[in-house]
């Protein structure tokens, strides 16, 4: 089991989307003889919403489930410049989820000190920080630096590469439509300049910093979620997975199991996705949820640590009770406990 969470964790650090594909010949049974399981490419379906979405979700094939669990790249806020719009910005990112990088040319700018929610941040010519970065098409860039000059620079270095999910750019109409026109000129991809969105943020009638950060937050969601917005190419996800809780389970040694949510319906504290193991002392690490389900999922994967085999358990969650917030939850989740063998 183990292998298959590190490859998935070096696909992800490579940039790569990936889905882990599970299939049980029965509700319980053994890891060697009724699991199996291997890494495929993320499939993903539009919903009706319209957009292009991939979930982590379960389904009843041929009397045994199917479960599929896709994984996408940490998505990151990529600041071009550290000034006082930068600060919100970099907040408001964090906040959403996103991975904050930011970089700036200035020593007294480009600082962990100011940026302490950033997980990077790179104080180097733009040109040089940006490439240092290497973009994705699951990044989404903000560029708000400290000159016209830097801003061209960005665009210069940007546009020829991989195109990002969301590329903006701070300034008026007027200077913006000069600055396009020049890099038209030089010969830089028309389709691609008319891509960035500029004025950057959507209108809303913001004038303090904290109000423009607003603004470009909520377009950068808007790529991110709407349909409009999405494609072959890009998708939504839904899953509850969380980028640190796989790298543990990669990290993990000796004896343990690991509890997946593999369906989640009506108000449950977890999504689909979420994971939570379980060493032989009851300790963990994740969660699907907490309160007496948590509970009883706990009891179970202890149970199972060093049979080689698996459970799919069933949770009505009505009246229980949410460590986290003290709210009684009203719906079912259906959850995969496993074994982990050592490698």
């Amino acid at each position: 089991m183990q292998n298959y969470y590190k490859e998935i964790v070096r696909k992800l650090t490579e940039k790569q989307s990936v889905a882990l594909l599970t299939e049980l010949a029965a509700a319980e049974g053994s890891l060697e003889k009724d699991m199996r399981r291997c890494l495929t490419e993320v499939v993903a379906s539009v919903d009706r919403k319209g957009r292009n979405v991939a979930r982590a979700e379960a389904v009843i094939v041929d009397g045994g489930t199917r479960i599929t669990e896709p994984f996408l790249p940490a998505e990151r806020l990529i600041i071009l410049g550290g000034g006082h719009i930068a600060l919100p910005v970099a907040k408001l990112g964090a906040m959403c989820g996103l991975q904050v990088c930011v970089v700036d040319d200035r020593e007294a700018f480009a600082t962990k000190e100011r940026f302490p929610m950033a997980a990077q941040v790179v104080c180097a010519p733009y040109p040089e920080g940006i490439a240092s970065l290497a973009i994705s098409a699951f990044d989404y860039v903000v560029i708000i630096t400290h000159g016209h000059k830097y801003d061209a620079d960005c665009v210069r270095t940007i546009i020829p590469g991989t195109m990002p999910a969301y590329l903006g750019m701070i300034g008026s109409r007027r200077r913006v439509s000069a600055q396009l026109a020049q890099l038209a000129e030089e010969g830089f991809d028309q389709e691609r300049l008319h891509a960035i969105c500029t004025p950057i943020g959507l209108n809303i009638g913001a004038v303090t910093p904290e109000e423009i950060a607003i603004s470009i937050i909520a377009e950068v969601i808007a790529y991110r979620r709407l349909a409009e917005h999405s494609g072959p190419d890009r998708f939504c996800i839904e899953s509850d997975a969380e980028r640190s809780v796989l790298e543990q389970i990669a990290r993990a040694e000796g004896p343990m199991a690991l509890a997946t949510v593999v369906e989640a319906d009506g108000s449950t504290p977890r999504g689909a996705g979420a994971k939570m193991g379980v060493y032989p002392d009851g300790t963990i690490f994740g969660s699907v949820g907490g309160g007496m389900g948590e509970a009883a999922v706990i009891r179970e994967a202890v149970s199972l640590i060093g049979t080689g085999r698996y459970k799919l358990l069933e949770l009505d969650l009505t009246g229980d009770v949410s460590q986290y917030d003290m709210m009684a939850c009203g719906g079912r989740l259906k959850v995969l406990i496993e074994d982990v063998l050592p490698e």
